[in-house]
């Protein structure tokens, strides 16, 4: 056995890579409603972590960049939509604020209760939500040995407890007037319609708000592609694409629905997807690209990643995009030298704007602000990179400089970031753990972070309620709240819901904020 410890102390990645692989195996097993997924490598890394207190050192700088890799590109995805959805989210960030301050609140007045000191508790705040507020809450307290050991007990505490709660919540259905439809749960669908009253395309119900699009235009046996400025007469057969509700108002104000499907005629109008990778169209708003003049054509759909969008003059195409093209069928190949449709191209990764972005991100987070008090903030390794993320993910490009990453890309990355993050985390916990988690203080920490973390999670998600805001953007508010890693790549396991990944950006960066001040406040008292 010493033998084997000797050779993973002194050949960390096969170390790291072997707590990767029994994590994977661990993650795909069922407790009940729960299955850990990448969390799996915090736990396998939290075992192997107590067999030698060797394994866990000396690596910060690769848990660094697994925690840089996930958050840098879960602020890319989310930056795209926050703007969007800050008028429905800021009333959602106050309350996680409220939220943080409570749990701070709880945990102060429990924590003397058992007995413990002001660096444990700073230890388990961070540790409980899992926060890089770890850095300033030892700092704080001079690197206090109780400090690291209530962050290592607590935080399995907060995965486990978080993905409770999301089990719970992630697919409920709830009242949710002030929120928008999820695009990925509506759906779209195509309606062939008969032309029953004379009418036009524009008055059409949600044509002008984007709701619908219309592509086929069946008249007198002739078949051409629908214009926007189109008069539509009776005996017309139009076709309608949008999520059920707006595609069946189109079709009661239009007519009936048809017999025939238009799109089964593909002599002289045709429809294909094309892949985006013609890297000049990549950033830019739909609506800037002549795709009528270049091709004859309108794109009616856009398929990022799971999610099927209808598209609209507003979209921003992103590498990996695979857009619905529906022109006459002897410009298809114009359409093709449009969009580039080179699987080749797409997976290209540009490591100029990824390494550049990243590095940004890291120089913000050690930025060092100067609070009144003494206190002092920066940012750090993890919300330094995803609020950076999410601004470049906004802008889309500068210049020549592409910030988005193809869908399956970034994926691929945020993954394998979360997973070295995680069992970088419990291979340097492993040997505090298990010294303190069967103790009097280790039960008072797991109490302690368990209750303050259930009062926290009530607060906000009986606000998301309230505010008529939906469970799934609950969920990913709660995530972000938390600001665990493992607990978003389960929601997401759970539902597909684009909302659940905008609300985690805003939480998260919010979150980072006033945990890092808070822990701070925990350790003056």
């Amino acid at each position: 056995m010493t033998i084997v410890l000797d050779f993973l102390v002194a050949h960390q990645l096969v170390t790291i890579l072997v707590v990767l692989a029994l994590g994977a195996m661990l993650g795909q097993i069922k407790f009940g409603p729960l299955r850990f997924g990448a969390a799996g490598a915090l736990f396998m890394g939290l075992v192997v972590g107590t067999l030698d207190p060797r394994l866990g050192q000396g690596l910060a700088s690769v848990k660094a960049l697994g925690v840089v890799l996930f958050c840098y590109t879960v602020g890319l995805s989310a930056g795209s939509t926050f703007l969007s959805d800050l008028k429905r989210q800021w009333t959602l960030m106050v309350a996680a604020i409220v939220g943080l301050v409570v749990m701070a609140g709880a945990a102060i007045g429990l924590g003397r209760l058992f007995g413990l000191s002001s660096a444990h508790i700073a230890g388990l705040y961070a540790g409980v939500l899992t926060s890089p507020a770890i850095d300033a809450a030892q700092s704080a307290t001079q690197g206090a040995g109780d400090t690291l050991v209530g962050y290592a007990i607590s935080y399995p505490v907060g995965v486990v407890v978080a993905m409770i709660v999301v089990s719970m919540i992630a697919t409920r259905k709830w009242p949710a007037k002030k929120d928008n439809t999820s695009m990925a749960e509506a759906g779209l669908t195509s309606v062939s319609t008969v032309v029953d009253r004379e009418t036009t395309i524009r008055h059409t119900p949600g044509f002008t708000a984007d709701q619908i699009r219309m592509s086929y235009l069946l008249r007198d046996g002739e078949m051409r592609l629908a214009r926007p400025d189109d008069d539509l007469h009776i005996g017309d057969q139009v076709l309608v694409v949008g999520n059920p509700n707006d595609v069946d108002k189109a079709v009661k104000h239009l007519g009936h629905r048809s017999r025939k499907r238009l799109t089964d005629d593909r002599n002289t109008v045709d429809f294909r997807r094309f892949l985006v990778s013609n890297p000049l169209l990549v950033g830019r708003r739909l609506g800037d690209i002549d795709v009528r003049g270049r091709t004859s054509g309108k794109v009616t759909r856009v398929r990022r990643g799971d999610l099927d969008m209808l598209a609209n003059d507003d979209i921003i195409l992103q590498p990996g995009d695979r857009v619905l093209v529906v022109v006459p069928a002897n410009r298809l190949s114009d359409a093709a030298d449009l969009f580039g449709d080179s699987e080749a191209r797409v997976s290209q990764v540009d490591a100029l704007s990824l390494g550049l972005g990243a590095a940004m991100g890291l120089v913000l987070g050690a930025i060092l602000v100067a609070l009144p008090g003494g206190l002092k903030f920066e940012l750090g390794a993890a919300a330094g990179p995803l609020v950076m993320g999410m601004i470049l993910g906004a802008v889309h490009r500068t210049g020549p400089l592409r910030w988005d990453l193809p869908h399956a890309t970034n994926n691929i990355l945020r993954q394998i970031g979360l997973m070295i993050f995680l069992a970088c985390v419990g291979l340097a916990s492993g040997q505090a753990f298990i010294s303190q988690a069967l103790t009097w203080h280790g039960l008072a920490v797991v109490i302690v972070s368990a209750v303050s973390l259930i009062l926290g999670g009530v607060i906000l998600l009986a606000a998301a309620r309230w505010l008529q805001l939906s469970a799934q953007r609950a969920t990913g508010g709660f995530a972000g709240f938390v600001g665990q890693p493992a607990i978003l790549g389960y929601a997401n396991t759970l539902v597909n819901d684009e909302r659940i990944e905008s609300a985690y950006g805003a939480l998260f960066a919010l979150g980072t904020v006033v945990k890092i001040v808070m822990v701070q406040v925990i350790a003056l008292l």
